[in-house]
């Protein structure tokens, strides 16, 4: 009695379970049916499926990135700083000998006999550029180098003062400076010096960073244009530390890189890159590696939008489910062969890639056998005690 009331039970539970076994649950779709559903030729919408090897990854490589040094090309520093307005100068002349214009007379109170120098008081360039200078008017300062300041009074004073020579410092420099804002320790206008000064000597200026470094990114601004770059990147590349000029605007953003990562993966779950910049195979051993139980090595899928024109020479001639400038990308790896962890290790990650590694064929039977053990263990269990007591 006990095995017919074992076999009764079981029959339609194992039909039932053939029968539904299509709407297990399931982490994403099979490799096959990534594949399958690939937008044909012609259609628009969809994806682009792209299996990477050699010629895909070197294509994807060379792509350009956002650099500071192929948009501003300061390759050398600002030029002499000039005199702005807002800047405060201090103007001190001297005469050859004394009972001139700005030489003191032997008994005037309070003087050193025979002084022969004055200092004007510290004063701002005015909006019209000019600054005065006794026995000399105005003079138009704005967009001139103290040098050449210097050369205006000695000329403007000449046949006034004995043998006049001039010294013109900037005191409060305005004009040549840099702001800095963001994550910084101290937002401020650092002023430029003559040496010239780049990217990191401003930010220092500031403070430095006070988020991690692989987090930062810096935005440099300059007239209409402005760039991104990672901090990372500009220390990995020093070519990218470019000279600043008066008036960039440097701000510190927190952009943390990070990509998703789901199926068969030792981590589902967003994951951040951590550093400059990772590769595919550190993708992977971030998220934690392939489930042997579960994970289809052959596939392996990374998925972005890529530019239309990049998409166009990966996979010339073919008409493309474009969404704007953009097109849904799905690139497949294939780590079943070799020579694709070597293509792993050169396929660059980007901010917010999904990586999806497909569960394996057999995975519907694994849970399936299992979901039937689950049911089924009460079952026999119980047949056995009916038996027993009976």
């Amino acid at each position: 009695m006990a095995r017919h009331f074992g076999y009764g039970v079981m029959v339609p539970v194992v039909g039932l379970l053939l029968t539904g076994c299509a709407v297990l649950p399931a982490s994403g779709p099979l490799a096959t049916e990534i594949v399958s559903q690939e937008s044909p030729q012609g259609v628009l919408g969809g994806y682009v499926l792209i299996d990477v090897d050699e010629r895909v990854a070197s294509i994807s490589a060379s792509q350009p990135r956002e650099s500071f040094k192929s948009v501003f090309s300061a390759g050398r520093p600002a030029p002499d700083l000039r005199i702005g307005v807002s800047d405060s100068v201090v103007v001190t002349i001297w005469e050859a000998a004394s009972g001139g214009l700005f030489s003191a007379a032997p008994t005037q109170l309070g003087m050193a006999a025979g002084a022969r120098t004055a200092t004007i008081p510290e004063q701002v360039v005015a909006r019209d550029g000019t600054i005065a200078v006794p026995y000399a008017g105005r003079l138009r300062v704005a967009g001139l180098t103290p040098a050449e300041v210097e050369q205006e009074i000695v000329r403007a004073l000449a046949h006034k003062a004995i043998e006049p020579q001039v010294v013109v410092t900037i005191s409060k420099n305005f004009s040549n400076t840099v702001s800095v804002g963001g994550e910084v320790g101290v937002g401020a206008r650092v002023p430029l010096t003559t040496k010239g000064d780049r990217i990191l000597d401003v930010i220092a200026g500031a403070g430095g960073i006070r988020i991690p470094a692989s987090d930062a990114f810096i935005r440099l601004t300059r007239g209409r244009r402005t760039v991104s770059v990672a901090y990372n990147t500009i220390l990995a590349h020093p070519e990218e530390n470019v000279y600043v000029m008066p008036g960039d605007d440097i701000t510190v953003v927190r952009d943390p890189q990070t990509f998703t990562a789901f199926g068969g993966t030792g981590r589902n779950a967003q994951v951040p890159f951590d550093a400059a910049g990772i590769t595919l195979d550190e993708a992977i051993a971030k998220a934690g590696g392939l489930l042997d139980y579960r994970a289809d090595p052959a596939g392996i899928f990374l998925l972005r939008f890529e530019p239309t024109a990049l998409v166009g020479r990966l996979v010339p001639g073919r008409e493309l489910p474009s969404q704007g400038d953009l097109v849904p990308v799905v690139y497949r790896l294939n780590l079943r062969d070799a020579n694709s962890f070597f293509l792993a290790r050169s396929f660059a990650m980007q901010d917010k890639d999904m990586l999806y590694v497909a569960n394996s064929a057999s995975d519907p039977v694994q849970k399936f056998l299992g979901l039937v053990g689950t049911i089924a263990s009460p079952v026999i269990s119980g047949a056995a005690v009916y038996g027993t007591v009976k």
